[in-house]
């Protein structure tokens, strides 16, 4: 078997496995704050944390990878995200279920990171499109089967189960890409790291998303939510400072000077804040909402995965012979459509309507997220792929972190935050029609300024144009020439 399989084959466990992760606690998020009587913040952070300690840590593990190699780093990942799962699963107390999130956040960042490294270095270029797309696949795949599982789980067994799961997965994941994997990929051993780097990107992260925290309790909180931004914007001034003047820095500044991988990166972070707490709002309008049960509430967010699984891998074999942008600008603008669709849903709506737009909103995110990936990953120098694809995950996770507190605050607008909270955290059968009714306004105004949102990302996408900046190149050397005749014109001719 050509290595290029072996890669795709192993990788694909680490993504099953994470996809499976990132869509058991989004159906099951309800069940588990009633469990634990946490507050809607609390509950925000069962899947605030474990994203939260991936972006942390995805920086530190692109650079790492880079030093001692892709292959030492998906394997420690595994094993993290196995020991997180398991911890996670045990936990007793709301802050226990966030701290070991956190571990296991940061063992998905090892995997979703480098995967895409692997990927990369083994694949030629005219063929990756289609290789992430079929990555892509498997994500989806275990992201369709982590929303009836977590029903499944739920129905007959003990919320803890829906973490522990992944235990058996991540222990077969571990051994099989040990025995698999090799190194193939030039490695920059000499170089130290920045430890002083990543220290300032982590407080200036932790900053910007506890000040987004604060903000959903209301004008009580104004004073920390103005502190917290101050800290994450004074310590991003100051990483910033660093990785320009150090040797060795933990983010190559130098990648930004690549149009297609700015841009790109840029445009996937917007596109996140947009959409990354879609499925959570959806799985919540589906229980609390209409008043589901979470394995209805699993079932019946299929479509979107449906829609996704069938857009994603022929996005991505298309654009590796018609080129990205295209494709990521027709996704962008057909997700924010479905998401203005998504805010005329109300608690008497058919299902048939939030159906519609769920396809809708899945064939979007398929045509834009393979192309995206295509074009970052492939714009940027083989050595410097590792902490690239960190990069672009960290723009992501920034993006989706955001995302879900930003929800709460865009809901605590129409609803106040104590009863968003409360009724997160309630049963939900014992939820009254009125409290229902007044919770969905509250997602119908959270859909549309999330469309606003994702519409803004086509500029991006649009700087990181090969097509615009040939356009604009050819325009220059068209006006250099016509300048070129027009002075040759102005020159008298000579006498004979």
């Amino acid at each position: 078997m050509q290595y290029k399989w072996t890669v795709l084959l192993v990788t694909t466990v680490g993504i099953v496995m994470s996809g499976i992760d990132s869509r058991i606690v989004i159906v099951g998020l309800p069940e588990v704050a009633h469990a634990l009587d946490a507050s809607a913040e609390q509950a925000i952070w069962f899947t605030q944390a474990y994203v939260f300690g991936a972006t942390i840590a995805v920086l530190l593990i692109g650079r790492t990878a880079d030093i001692i190699g892709r292959v030492r780093i998906y394997n420690l990942g595994f094993a993290i995200f196995t020991v997180g799962s398991l911890l996670t699963g045990l936990s007793q107390t709301p802050n226990e279920v966030i701290l070991f999130r956190m571990i296991q956040g940061i063992g998905s960042a090892f995997l979703t990171t480098v995967s895409a490294t692997l990927i990369t270095d083994a694949t030629p270029r005219d063929e990756l499109g289609f290789a992430v797309g079929l990555n892509q696949i498997a994500f989806r795949a275990g992201s369709m089967a982590g929303l009836t599982i977590s029903g499944i789980i739920l129905s007959f067994l003990d919320w803890r189960f829906l973490f522990l799961i992944n235990v058996p997965i991540g222990i077969f994941g571990t051994l099989w890409s040990h025995g698999k994997l090799k190194e193939i990929a030039p490695l920059d051993k000499a170089a130290p790291m920045d430890w002083i780097g990543f220290g300032l990107v982590t407080v200036s992260i932790s900053g910007l998303l506890l000040a987004l925290t604060y903000a959903a309790y209301g004008v009580s909180s104004i004073n920390l939510v103005v502190l917290f931004f101050l800290i994450s914007l004074v310590t991003f001034g100051l990483f910033v400072y660093q990785e320009i003047n150090t040797q060795h820095p933990l983010l190559d500044l130098r990648l930004l000077r690549i149009p297609e991988f700015t841009g790109g990166s840029l445009a996937v972070m917007i596109n996140a804040v947009a959409w990354g707490a879609l499925l959570l709002i959806l799985s919540l309008y589906f229980q609390i909402g209409v008043g589901m049960s979470p394995l209805q509430a699993g079932i019946l967010i299929l479509p979107f995965e449906f829609a996704f699984l069938a857009t994603g891998p022929l996005s991505g074999r298309l654009s590796d012979k018609y080129g990205q942008t295209a494709f990521m600008i027709s996704g962008l603008v057909i997700q924010s459509i479905a998401l203005f669709l998504f805010s005329t849903l109300g608690t008497g709506s058919s299902y048939l309507y939030a159906v519609v737009y769920m396809v809708i909103f899945g064939a979007g995110v398929g045509l834009f997220a393979s192309p995206n990936m295509s074009a970052v990953m492939g714009a940027v120098p083989p050595n410097r792929r590792g902490i690239a694809s960190a990069l672009r995950t960290t723009a992501w996770n920034v993006g989706y972190t955001i995302s879900l507190n930003l929800a709460i605050v865009l809901m605590s607008f129409t609803l106040p935050y104590q009863t968003v909270s409360t009724l997160i955290a309630s049963s939900i059968p014992t939820i009254s029609a009125s409290n229902r009714e007044l919770f969905v306004n509250s997602l119908r105004s959270t859909y549309f300024w999330l469309g606003v949102i994702n519409t803004t990302a086509i500029v991006p996408t649009l700087f990181g144009s090969k097509i615009l900046r040939r356009k604009a190149l050819a325009g220059k050397e068209e006006k250099g020439e016509e300048a070129g005749n027009n002075q040759r014109e102005s020159v008298p001719r000579k006498i004979s």
